[in-house]
């Protein structure tokens, strides 16, 4: 049972920094990339549908987005949706694909950025601190348990959370140089 608890905390720590990736993913640094895509819907044959699931996306240079749908008169829908997805982004028809420039960024809203970084950091960490008490209540939960095997079950668990933490922050450190990088 406790091999257990360690495992499902291990996964839900684990899921804690992929989500913080995935989330940094997103933002848009001033660099093209794919993932800023995806959160875009488009309007399919009257069904919203994800962006990626009618069109390829893909990077043509550090600054430009290519969206190739796969049926040409799609071209005016993902236009559409990619102005109502709000990015700041201004993309560009060209009959059978559609391309996205990607704005130089300011000096004052890669600041913003970074806090948002920060927020995003604090966050995760929050989620593995969740998951270190409901770990601890657990071990504690168990009946039968000595006392020394709870004290170290503890001390493994905090364990995991520290070197968790400084997963997080590495990630956080390295989305703070992207996006500072001019």
């Amino acid at each position: 049972m406790e091999e257990e608890i360690f495992a499902d905390l291990q996964h839900s720590l684990d899921a804690s920094v992929d989500h913080f990736r995935h989330e940094c993913g997103k933002l848009r640094t001033g660099r093209a990339n794919a993932a800023l895509m995806d959160g875009v819907r488009v309007d399919y044959y009257g069904s919203e549908s994800p962006l990626n699931q009618v069109a390829t996306v893909s990077v043509v240079d550090a600054r430009m987005l290519q969206v190739k749908p796969w049926e040409r008169n799609m071209c005016g829908p993902i236009e559409k949706a990619i102005l109502a997805a709000n990015l700041g982004l201004t993309p560009s028809n060209r009959g059978d694909v559609v391309l996205v420039p990607i704005p130089p960024m300011t000096g004052d809203r890669r600041k913003e950025l970074v806090k948002v970084v920060k927020h995003m950091a604090e966050d995760a960490k929050v989620s593995s601190r969740n998951a270190r008490r409901d770990a601890i209540d657990l071990l504690e939960s168990l009946e039968d348990f000595p006392e020394d095997d709870l004290t170290r079950g503890k001390k493994k668990v905090q364990d995991m959370v520290d070197a968790n933490t400084k997963r997080i922050e590495l990630a956080e450190k390295e989305k703070e140089v992207e996006v500072l990088e001019v």
